[in-house]
């Protein structure tokens, strides 16, 4: 409905009337201009009394309409103060909703994200005790590391992502380009890996990417294979990936009942610009 403003600054503010107001309450343009009188209107109405008050003094008026005037701006704050509860009831907020939103959003250290080194590059552990990817009759997700450079960052997840459940992370940079991991079951191979898989047992490298390949980069891998590195490190196999096009490097390894696809990624300009940086990231995957 449209805001009436003569009524509310007539009748009493009390919590029937907030509530009966919002239930019916739609949006209207004149509400946007007095939010914008609520922040200016104040000091201007403080201005314009004390103006008027002292016009009256000098005809001697000024104690009847000071008393009308001060009545004047208290019904006029109690009016602003029922469109801020209004507008906090609409929206699901307490009191203070705005300030506990501004709170929210402030920019704190990303959750297993360590400090800058002196290179400028930072380790992500993902936290022990960080959710997601469990399931019924599943082992905790095995800790998985990697570094990135400083303006790097952790990009949210979404229950629609395109990517499925099996994404468990992504990271970011507008400069660079993108990091996304996969821990995917490895019954999806085999039924018989028990609950401490090995990348070996699962199958040789050209198996894992025929397999895997396609639901990183959504298409056949054949013909798109530039290279492929097998590497040992804490007694745990690695086999890594690059793929043109698209510019992809994929690190895969196996823990738990689990199966470890870290892929990083770029367009062709941040591929060509920054390949060193790509293959640093790719390089420093681990599972922990």
């Amino acid at each position: 409905m449209t805001l009436n403003l003569p009524f509310f600054s007539e009748q009493k503010m009390g919590t029937t009337s907030l509530i009966t107001c919002c239930s019916s309450w739609t949006y209207h343009p004149r509400i946007n201009a007095y939010r914008h009188h609520q922040r200016v209107g104040h000091s201007l109405s403080e201005r314009s009394y004390r103006t008027k008050v002292s016009a009256l003094r000098e005809n001697g008026r000024a104690d009847e309409d000071d008393g009308n005037l001060s009545g004047f701006l208290k019904r006029r704050q109690a009016l602003l103060s029922g469109v801020s509860l209004i507008s906090s009831a609409v929206w699901g907020l307490p009191v203070e909703g705005l300030a506990v939103v501004k709170q929210g959003l402030l920019a704190g250290r990303v959750p297993g994200l360590s400090e800058p080194d002196e290179q400028g590059w930072r380790t992500y552990r993902r936290p022990d005790e960080k959710s997601g990817g469990h399931g019924v009759g599943w082992s905790p997700i095995i800790p998985y590391a990697f570094s990135v450079p400083q303006d790097w960052q952790e990009v949210p997840m979404s229950i629609a992502d395109l990517g499925g459940t099996e994404i468990d992370l992504r990271f970011a940079s507008s400069k660079e380009g993108r990091v996304f991991v996969i821990v995917a079951p490895v019954l999806r191979f085999a039924d018989n890996l028990g609950d401490d898989a090995k990348i070996e047992l699962i199958g040789p490298p050209e198996k894992i990417i025929s397999a895997f390949g396609p639901e990183v980069i959504g298409e056949n891998v054949d013909g798109k294979v530039m290279s492929m590195e097998v590497s040992e490190h804490s007694g745990r196999k690695y086999y890594q990936f690059e793929l043109e096009p698209p510019h992809v490097i994929i690190t895969a390894t196996a823990a738990g009942n689990r199966l470890y696809l870290f892929n990083v990624t770029a367009n062709g300009l941040q591929w060509k610009r920054h390949y060193k940086d790509l293959k640093k990231i790719a390089d420093s995957f681990r599972v922990v």
